[in-house]
């Protein structure tokens, strides 16, 4: 519980509540990854303090726009170890969160934090980001879509707005070095129904750790054909 006080300090500086058993399932999520990152391989980060920052913190910075606090249905693509869902539904219940992966391995992970917590309102499910976007039961459906995945915004704007709303928004987690990537990006966006409409940089509470969240709103619905089968888009940008 060493770096509670942190948690406390974040969620304090975007305006959320908490209370103490909210803190204390941030720290049995902690041990649990921990565990599980014995068998597979869930995060890079071990200390403590660093997982609170880098993995915690960071996901509740999604709630520096100001839009999540108003949305119902969120789908986190590519979640690993359940980052940003989890925290993010952790303290915000309001929220109906979809935590989708490819590795079912994971998947079992994720289940096991649900059940283990007994969060409500959350699922997490094995697939493919293309395949499923194009699924009537999640195709253009959320109110947020948000990837915190290690990949390019080319290919993450294609795998994700399939699965936003018009009006709804697809936020992209990158890092600092983002102007490269908004400009290679502006065609595959336009393709799927989306507009940059921001960029939100976010600072973690004492750390020189930084993000930007790339605020794309659905404009327009996405091409039928869109996005395209599983690889190609990581081989064949748009």
């Amino acid at each position: 519980m060493q770096y509670d006080y942190l948690l406390k300090k974040a969620l304090e500086n975007i305006n959320l509540d908490y209370d103490p058993e909210t803190i204390e399932k941030f720290e049995v999520y902690f041990n649990m990854v921990i565990e599980w990152n014995e068998k597979i391989n869930l995060t890079a980060i071990h200390n403590e303090e660093d997982f609170y920052k880098k993995h915690f913190i960071d996901s509740l910075k999604l709630f520096s726009f100001e839009p999540m606090k108003k949305a119902s249905k969120l789908i986190d693509i590519g979640t690993g170890a359940g980052f940003p869902g989890i925290p993010i539904k952790l303290v915000y219940n309001k929220i109906e969160v979809t935590l989708l992966d490819s590795l079912k391995k994971r998947v079992a992970f994720l289940n096991e934090v649900i059940n283990k917590l007994e969060i409500k309102g959350i699922k997490a499910i094995h697939g493919r980001a293309e395949d499923l976007a194009k699924d009537k039961q999640y195709r253009e459906i959320y109110d947020i879509a948000v990837s915190r995945a290690v990949a390019s915004l080319p290919l993450l704007s294609e795998i994700s707005l399939g699965f936003t709303k018009i009006n709804g928004y697809f936020i992209a987690m990158k890092g600092p070095q983002i102007t490269e990537e908004l400009s290679i990006s502006e065609r595959v966006i336009t393709l799927m129904g989306g507009k940059v409409e921001d960029v939100i940089t976010t600072e973690i509470e004492e750390s020189d750790f930084k993000h930007n969240l790339v605020i794309i709103r659905k404009i327009k619905k996405t091409p039928n054909d869109l996005p395209r089968k599983p690889g190609t888009a990581t081989n064949n940008p748009l």
